[in-house]
Parts: C-alpha cells; structure tokens; sequence
C-alpha cells in the first residue's frame, strides 16, 4: 500500500491502466496529445484519488509510453528468414561430408585432367592479361595504331570490294554490295594516294571522292528513271562490247597509276591554292557531269533497255563528238589531275583513255555501221571527232 500511495501521489502516469484509443496517432507534442485526446477522464481521476478502489497493476511498471500506440506494421524483420539469406550461400547449405565424399568417389582421371586443364588454362589467361595490362610497352604499340587506322579502314574496304567484285562476277551482288564495289575503288582512287603522299586529307580529295560517285551513277539514275528501278534488263550481248580481258586490266592499272602519280606530282594539299584560282576547275567539273548525263539520257532515249540503239543518236552531245560517254570520263580524270595542279600526270591518264577508248570506240562503230549502215557512216561524216571536240 506504500508503494502504490507513492504512485498514486506522483505525477507519473500509471501505465499499468488499459487505455483504449482507436484515434489515428498525432504528431504533436506527446503532453499536449493528452490534453487534446482527453486521456484523462473523470473517473479515472476519481478511481486514483481514492486508494481503496484501486486495483492491481495487471502489468509490470517497468513498461514504456509505446503501450498507448497502435503496433507499425513494417516490411523489415529482425529475425533473419530463409527467403532474405543470401542466394550464393544456397549451395553450401546442403553441404557435408558425406555430400563431398560422394562427390570425389565420382571423379575419373578424364575429369581430373578436365578440371586441371581448366583452372590451369584460367590462371595463365589471368597472369598474361594482367601482364599485358601493366605493360607500358603495349600501351605505346597501342597508342601507334591511332596513327594508321586509316589504312585498316583503307584495307578493309579494299578486302570487302573483292569480296563483293567476285559476287558481281557471278551475278550474286546486290545493290548494298555493287555500292561497296564503286565506292572501294573511288576511295583507292581519289583519297588513297593524297592521303599517302600528304598524311592528312583536305580540299579536292574529297571534293572528286563525291563527284566521282555521283558522275558513274548517272547510268543508274537514267534507268531509275525509265524503269522505276535500278537493275539492268536482260539485252541482246552482241552491244555488251567490250576490249580483251588483258586490255581492260591494263587500262584499270593505268588509270589507278595515273592518279597515284598525281598525288605524287601534286604539291602539299595545304598549298593548294583556293578561292577564284579554282574556278575553272568548278567549270570543268560542271561541264563533265552534264556531258555524262546528256549524253546517258539521249543514248537511253533512242535505245531499247538502255542498252540496245534503235536509231543513228545525233542529238545534245552527240552534235559534237561521235562518242561524249568516254570523252566525259577523261574529261573527268582530267580535272581531277588538274584540280591537284599535276600537269604530267593528266598527259599520263590522257593518254591511257584515248589507247583504251579508240580500241573501244572501232569495236562499237563497226557494229553501229552492221546494224544501221549508210545512216550512220552519214553522221560519221558530219561528226569527225570522237573524244575532243575540235581536235580528236
């Protein structure tokens, strides 16, 4: 009775009381949560003013203030479970003795040989990058290869234009592959060489690089334009005409030589001049590519699949030279010579179309003469030049 008249008197709140509150907890001041929830009722004040109504504690004192609160529920646990361990220790939970001595009763010398092999193979892969990781010597062999890249991308195209030739050789290339041809020859071409001779590229390299794409596709495009697609149609192969294998080869090899030589005549490609000194090369280039498409588009119109002529063209440049295809392909060879300021070598790669183009063009007037006779020996008359107006 001392001990709970003590209690009684103090201002300790009795925690031993059963207080039933369903009100949602407050975040206010704990003091001031009693005095606005009326925890204190007056009877229970009236019950511990008087001491003989009290009655025992039904809990020990020792019990703190989170009695008044509702239990959090919360996603966390203490108590270690089985699904919260972690995964990796899974499989040495079942491990024993027994388990491992099963395990090696099991093992053949093949398997033993196996596992050696494995860990063994492992460890040297593992020491030697390593090594090569922290050898200064590979980072510099390494950092070397930055300053070729160039020719790995160069060889690369080379290697899959080869690759891609030998398809259209027979009859497997598609259109993605027949770019890759002409765009591997055009780069060995025109950027190769200057980027060889100079270490760098700049200015007219890739000026022709562009040009010479879009002067050889003029073929493509007329027939796009006619047909509504880009595939050639089957023809009569007598107007497929064509030199001897060796005379085309030798022609390939001078025309890729010639424009070596002009990369190696030229000067530095930084002391190119620009501005108005280049406008006659602008002139050139924009001569060459209407002559190309004139000529294309006259020949395609009085012609059946492009190919096959049904009738004596005398018309656009045809006015002018017997045969303005070949004379617009040297015309173009020429300006790319001349934009690089290589004089010698645009003699070079003159000479080297009209030995091919005059074997060419007999081949096609004989046949043009077989097939439309007096009529054609009467323009040939009246057109006496077959690649240079004026002069030849």
């Amino acid at each position: 009775m001392e001990t709970a008249s003590v209690l009684l008197q103090s201002r300790t709140i009795p925690f031993g009381f059963n207080l039933k509150c369903n009100q949602i907890v407050s975040c206010r001041h704990f003091n001031k949560q009693f005095q606005s929830k009326g925890f204190y009722s007056h009877q229970s004040l009236k019950l511990i003013q008087n001491p003989s109504s009290f009655s025992p504690l039904p809990s020990p004192l020792h019990k703190t203030r989170t009695q008044f609160f509702s239990p959090l529920k919360c996603s966390f646990s203490d108590i270690p479970s089985s699904d919260s361990q972690n995964p990796l220790l899974k499989p040495f939970k079942n491990l024993s003795f027994d388990s491992l001595k099963s395990s090696l009763s099991e093992l053949t010398p093949i398997k033993i040989v196996k596992w050696a092999t494995t860990v063994s193979l492992g460890i040297a892969a593992t020491k030697w990058t390593v090594k090569l990781a922290f050898s200064p010597f590979f980072w510099m062999y390494f950092s070397w290869s930055w300053l070729f890249w160039p020719w790995f991308v160069a060889i690369a195209l080379a290697v899959y234009g080869l690759y891609c030739f030998r398809k259209h050789s027979i009859g497997e290339a598609s259109i993605v592959e027949q770019l890759a041809i002409v765009t591997s020859v055009f780069a060995w071409l025109t950027l190769v060489p200057p980027a060889y001779f100079n270490g760098y590229l700049e200015g007219w390299p890739f000026v022709f690089f562009f040009v010479y794409h879009y002067f050889f596709f003029f073929n493509v495009s007329v027939r796009k334009r006619l047909y509504g697609d880009y595939y050639a149609r089957p023809h009569d192969p007598k107007w497929d005409v064509n030199p001897p294998k060796w005379y085309r080869l030798l022609f390939c090899v001078g025309v890729m030589v010639g424009h070596w030589l002009a990369a190696f005549e030229a000067p530095e490609l930084h002391r190119i001049p620009g501005g108005w000194s280049n406008v006659g090369v602008w002139i050139l280039i924009v001569v060459t590519l209407l002559m190309q498409y004139n000529s294309t588009l006259y020949l395609a119109k009085y012609s059946e699949k492009v190919v096959v002529p049904t009738a004596v063209v005398q018309f656009g440049p045809y006015r002018w030279v017997r045969h303005p295809v070949y004379a617009s392909t040297m015309l173009l060879f020429a300006a790319y010579c001349l934009a690089l300021r290589a004089p010698l070598s645009l003699m070079f790669v003159v000479a080297v179309c009209l030995m091919y183009y005059e074997q060419k063009a007999k081949l096609e007037e004989v046949l043009m003469v077989e097939t439309f006779g007096e009529s054609y020996l009467e323009y040939a008359s009246k057109v006496r030049c077959k690649f240079i107006p004026f002069v030849y």
